[in-house]
């Protein structure tokens, strides 16, 4: 048995259980030996050359040969012709699914043999291209996605970026409502042009008239000198107004007014002031509900939702949380948080069944709270926040039906306070944090939910 026998039952030993493809030929491309991750990653072609699989597959690993003169048969290892490395990336679609390959040819002299063999290792790296993609794309938004929803969502923005229609963004607290608002206003054309963000559920509803439309010297008590509104100064570019729903019923018609007209008179003024606005809106209520309530008025939700989009909550894409929990980690890192943490299965499984309440913004802060736990350079499941540690038992001991003092279970709006409350251990304040709402804003909704706790 020459050398070259030898090695390919050694081969078949070491690396036919790895996860990365291995495919071994001969000068010609003959093929020696090839593992089980390969004909996954090929589709099973018939693997007889390197030339069949570039023909079955039109991946390109000929590229990854020496090309050798006609007729001519030579020592591919000489002190004239060294060991030579190759590597490449390529992308293959089968059966409708694309991937990215990244292949490392390099030639292995073999003991007894006048040329040497050919190894080929290849690697799966589609979600690091993708990741890469996202973050190239978005880096300045955060929009980190790989959920075919959010994909066509973002897509769908990039369509209408550089139009002067009104957005309106529909999700719950922690989705990426202001980061897709970021992204949408790069895009467009007035990207050159000032982004001004106002959360309406942050400002005291007697000063929000005056941040809106700005007011004149002698306009009220305190108003000592003239003061542009928030949209004078985003004129020639985007007025993004979060949480809109709490934008008082008495402000709304004047808001209609100034959208419609490009047009509005600042507190205090009978002088028009005229503006050239975009306007972005969010809200982590259903503002079509809230017409039908009658606490928010449908001629101005028809102006704001002339593309409506609904975000999916972190629930239900469940893909996007191992490449959110990646980026979030990169991020810690460059902030100085250890590098290299390994998150044991047990952990990981109970951050994919946790329903995420909190959304991004809860994501994020169990990572950080993982990190700063973790022990001997692995983050264990009691490692993680207490709400996601004791969710799998707390959800089944408290499985029965909502009726009397359990009701409010069945409200998705009572239910994502009522957790924030928990976690925070009833601190009203970091509860408010984790919603992504002012603590006022807290208090006005338990109030309108009847969950005031003394």
């Amino acid at each position: 048995m020459n050398a070259l026998e030898q090695f390919t039952p050694l081969m078949d030993a070491v690396i036919s259980h790895i996860h990365e493809g291995v495919i071994l030929t001969d000068y010609k491309g003959k093929i020696l030996f090839h593992n089980p991750a390969a004909d996954e990653m090929l589709g099973h072609p018939p693997f007889d050359s390197v030339r069949d699989i570039c023909e079955y597959t039109g991946f390109d690993l000929c590229s990854s040969l020496p090309a050798l003169p006609s007729g001519k048969r030579k020592s591919l290892v000489s002190d004239n012709n060294p060991i030579d490395h190759h590597r490449f990336e390529q992308r293959i679609t089968r059966n409708g699914t694309t991937r990215f390959l990244e292949v490392n040819s390099t030639t292995v002299p073999v003991p007894g043999e006048p040329d040497p063999i050919r190894l080929m290792v290849m690697a799966d790296v589609t979600d690091r291209r993708r990741l890469q993609a996202v973050l190239d794309d978005n880096r300045s938004s955060g929009m980190i996605t790989q959920d075919p929803r959010m994909i066509e969502i973002t897509a769908m923005m990039e369509h209408i970026a550089p139009t002067k229609a009104s957005i309106l963004l529909q999700g719950e607290s922690g989705t990426g409502k202001s980061l897709l608002a970021r992204m949408i206003h790069q895009k467009s054309e007035r990207s050159a042009g000032p982004l001004v963000e106002i959360n309406c559920a942050a400002i005291p509803e007697a000063l929000l008239e005056s941040e809106l439309f700005g007011h004149i010297k002698g306009a009220f008590t305190g108003a000592t000198q003239d003061r542009r509104g928030r949209m004078q100064v985003a004129s020639g570019g985007t007025l993004f107004l979060d949480e809109i729903s709490e934008l008082p019923l008495h402000l709304q018609p004047k808001l209609l007014k100034a959208l419609e007209e490009q047009c509005f008179q600042m507190v205090g003024s009978d002088k028009n002031v005229n503006v050239d606005i975009r306007l972005i809106t969010a809200s982590n209520q259903n503002l079509r509900q809230l017409v039908d309530e009658g606490s928010f008025r449908a001629d101005l939700y028809y102006r704001l939702a002339v593309i409506p989009v609904e975000i999916p909550a972190l629930r239900d894409r469940p893909g996007d949380i191992p490449l959110l929990i990646r980026y979030i980690c990169d991020k810690l890192v460059s902030r100085g948080y250890p590098d290299n943490l390994e998150c044991e299965a047990d952990a990981m499984q109970l951050m994919m069944d946790y329903p995420w309440p909190g959304n991004v913004r809860e994501l994020s802060n169990a990572v950080e709270h993982g990190m700063i736990l973790a022990k001997n350079g692995r983050v264990k499941s009691s490692a993680l926040p207490y709400a996601i540690r004791h969710y799998r038992h707390d959800s089944n001991s408290t499985a029965r039906p909502a009726t009397g003092k359990h009701q409010h279970e069945t409200d998705p709006h009572k239910k994502e306070i009522l957790d924030a409350l928990e976690q925070s251990n009833g601190n009203r304040a970091q509860a408010a944090r984790l919603l992504g709402i002012d603590r006022s804003t807290l208090w006005r909704r338990m109030h309108r939910l009847n969950l005031v706790q003394d």
